[in-house]
């Protein structure tokens, strides 16, 4: 095993086989369904259009994640079309993620006023879309999709009765709302009533669904979270994750390894932070991921070849943050609902990174786990250096929050949630082949 692992120890991009598979061979989730590619003028019988935004990262990782289920588990019986329907469909729209994207990554705080307006959107797509529903239009009209799903906030008011008066009534709509909590932050965009499913992350963002925004509880349900399958299969054991933190990261293994993330934006604190680490580089070391922001990277690379006695690796874009969540002893993190449910599924705690202000958005993150005493906030530098400091008198106290975090993982199977919504589209499906049958 050690050999086999070796031989993929500088494997960045995972690029055949994922690392666990390659180290042990086996698939915990099963094996990726069998079948030929479909020919290219060809279309399967079923079809699911996926609704999503790059505002931040969370909107697509969870897209690419259910394309990835839909494909592990039913090959190619059911095509899975994804849309970045902002961005593609209007300029307007298009500027409104990137000015998203801008507040992320420098002024946090400017998201409060900039989430009031988008609340606009809820009148203005009251029944229709409005910005960009020619190219939408279009994609219905070419595609045909069976079931439209959605799991961005602004795309679901407006985007199901406009599909259902194209493509007729029998259209099944379904939205996955990635909110941990309820409250503000909680766009009343999510809600479109006339939703067939609607699938909550939690229990508590259900009944502000219900309470707040009117939704009918009998089309909800509640399910956890998807990550892609990758994440589900690749658990290190301890021997794995030894030889992954000193070959792979570089690291040692007798010190704590604090992990560094960006949003999907590649907003950070990098720098600040690790000045902090630095001075407890007897106890600390870190994994620092940029991202997709190259000046981030360049700024940590450099820091790094300017404090050579501090235990450091810095990466760019990776999909491999559920293994450096493995190999951590915590993440400092903005609310983003992906990197949160990768910390949670793998039991790395949260030290939640308030720094230049919070966006709505991740309020209801911070607050569902905050509130339950499951994870730390920091809205400083010199937060973090008390934080560590109060760790390092009282060591117990880190176990603790470690133990409280890793209880509030969700235990339901991922496949729940892919089979629901496949089973919807196919049930559309039948219908409209009952319904094209000569009498």
């Amino acid at each position: 095993m050690v050999e086999c692992l070796s031989s993929i120890l500088n494997d960045e991009d995972g690029a055949s086989k994922s690392w666990r598979e390659q180290v042990r061979g086996d698939s915990t989730y099963g094996s990726p369904a069998t079948g030929s590619a479909p020919d290219s003028q060809s279309v399967a019988g079923t079809r699911i259009l996926v609704l999503t935004s790059s505002t931040g990262g969370g909107h697509d990782a969870r897209a690419t994640a259910f394309r990835r289920w839909v494909r592990e588990l039913y090959g190619w019986e059911v095509d899975v079309r994804v849309e970045s329907m902002l961005e593609d469909s209007s300029r307007l729209a298009r500027f409104g993620v990137g000015l998203y994207n801008f507040i992320q990554r420098h002024v946090p705080w400017l998201h409060h006023p900039y989430y009031v307006l988008i609340e606009g959107l809820s009148y203005i797509n009251a029944n229709r879309v409005s910005l960009g529903g020619r190219y939408y239009r279009e994609v219905l009209e070419t595609y045909r999709p069976h079931l439209v799903f959605s799991v961005h906030d602004c795309l679901n008011r407006g985007y199901f009765p406009e599909a259902r008066r194209l493509l007729g009534k029998g259209l099944r709509c379904a939205t996955y709302c990635s909110e941990f909590s309820g409250g503000y932050g909680y766009s009343r965009n999510w809600v479109e009533h006339s939703v067939d499913l609607y699938i909550s992350r939690t229990e508590t963002a259900k009944d502000y669904a219900v309470k707040a925004l009117g939704l009918d509880p009998a089309r909800i349900a509640v399910r956890g979270q998807f990550p892609s399958p990758r994440v589900y299969r690749e658990k290190l054991l301890p021997i794995e994750r030894h030889l992954f933190i000193t070959q792979r990261l570089g690291l040692r293994p007798d010190r704590r390894i604090v992990l560094l993330t960006t949003g999907g934006a590649g907003a950070n604190n990098h720098l600040a932070l690790l000045e902090v680490l630095k001075a407890h580089a007897d106890q600390y070391q870190a994994v620092v991921v940029c991202g997709r922001n190259q000046k981030a990277f360049l700024q940590a690379a450099r820091w790094q070849h300017m404090n050579p006695a501090f235990g450091c690796r810095v990466v760019g874009y990776s999909n491999e943050i559920h293994l450096y969540m493995q190999a951590a002893d915590f993440v400092i993190a903005r609310g983003g609902t992906t990197t949160c449910s990768e910390a949670l599924h793998t039991g790395c705690p949260i030290v939640f990174n308030g720094i230049g202000g919070v966006m709505p958005q991740e309020k209801l993150t911070v607050k569902y786990f905050v509130r339950n005493r499951a994870a730390a906030k920091i809205g400083s530098s010199e937060d973090l250096e008390k934080l560590l400091g109060d760790w390092y008198r009282s060591p117990e106290k880190l176990r603790e929050l470690r133990s409280r975090f890793s209880a509030m993982n969700f235990d339901d199977d991922p496949r729940e949630t892919i089979k629901m919504l496949v089973d919807l589209a196919r049930e559309a499906a039948a219908e409209t082949e009952e319904s094209e049958e000569p009498e």
